[in-house]
């Protein structure tokens, strides 16, 4: 039998902790009806006995206190609430006691922005980490040592699992589910909880804003420029000229200031319009291909699934 200790931080989301207890005994039960043995010893687990969340409208009353030393296989790290930095403070007792769990063996999975609360202990240094699409510029920001990826629902590494944006934290649990049971019980649980067993990506959830948390003036104002010329053709020369700088120079202080390079900046502003575009469903794709830029179908159709994990005609289907 496999401990599943669910975490209970200060600030945390509370859904999240009730979804992935009832995931764990879901499967608890449906295999007990089944004939089968239990899996999981599933118990809530934190500072205190009793957190307060969801200010203080929601009481958790956790089965045990990380100072009474839970034995545990698998540790779940809830989304910690929005204001990162206030939740990070609140919950600085977590850190060394995860860092000294998975220094025992304990596997660690943190749900959507529950990353902050996992990339704090240091654990992820030089480790690939999902989270939710629209905090990646922040903790890419705040943990420069740790592999952000923007596109992956689910990353796993060395015992370290991350997941996606909101709900996206499913199939994250699903994962684990298989993982520690089979496919057939993972397929069981899929089918129950309406949960797509594929999807690998949050690309298609994702809006693209550009990233303006920067002083770099030249930037900001060439980032001003693609942005309102998104059905042009722009070269880099054409935007190293409008600003005085020398190409290479200008890639360099592009992607230090954006996160993106040049050209996938341009790529990511014409896509986010054809998304649009598509969504509200008054024009053809042909129209919107040469509305946003491009000529050639093929092309346009290979950026747009680079961004989006989707064709333009799936993408018009699923938001249309």
């Amino acid at each position: 039998m496999k401990s599943i200790s669910i975490l209970v931080p200060k600030t945390a989301v509370t859904a999240a902790i009730v979804d992935a207890q009832y995931m764990f005994t879901s499967v608890n039960q449906f295999l007990t009806n089944e004939g089968k043995a239990v899996p999981f010893k599933v118990q809530l687990v934190g500072v205190t006995k009793t957190v307060e969340l969801n200010q203080g409208t929601v009481s958790i009353t956790t089965d045990i206190t990380l100072d009474e030393h839970p034995k545990q296989d698998l540790i779940i790290v809830p989304p910690i609430g929005q204001n990162i930095s206030e939740a990070l403070d609140l919950n600085s007792a977590i850190i060394p006691w995860l860092q000294k769990e998975y220094k025992k063996g304990v596997e660690i999975a943190s749900l959507c922005i529950g990353a902050f609360l996992l990339a704090e202990t240091g654990l992820l240094d030089n480790k690939s980490c999902s989270t939710h699409w629209m905090f990646v510029d922040a903790l890419k920001n705040r943990f420069p040592n740790v592999d952000v990826v923007n596109d992956l629902i689910i990353t796993e590494e060395n015992g370290l699992y991350t997941s996606g944006g909101a709900t996206s934290y499913w199939n994250l649990l699903l994962h684990l589910v298989e993982k520690y049971t089979n496919k057939e019980t993972a397929i069981l649980i899929s089918k129950f909880f309406l949960l797509d067993i594929n999807k690998n990506s949050q690309n298609a959830f994702t809006i693209f804003k550009g990233q303006r948390k920067h002083d770099d003036t030249d930037i900001l104002n060439l980032q001003n420029y693609i942005e309102t010329s998104f059905d042009k053709k722009i070269s880099i020369e054409e935007l190293a000229n409008r600003c005085n700088l020398a190409r290479r120079t200008l890639e360099r202080r592009f992607k230090k200031a954006t996160n993106n390079t040049v050209i996938e900046y341009m790529q990511r502003v014409k896509i986010e319009v054809a998304k649009k575009e598509l969504e509200n469903g008054r024009k053809t794709i042909t129209e919107i291909m040469y509305e946003v830029g491009y000529s050639d179908s093929k092309s346009f159709r290979d950026v747009f699934k680079k961004y989006t994990s989707m064709s333009p005609i799936d993408y018009k289907k699923k938001y249309n």
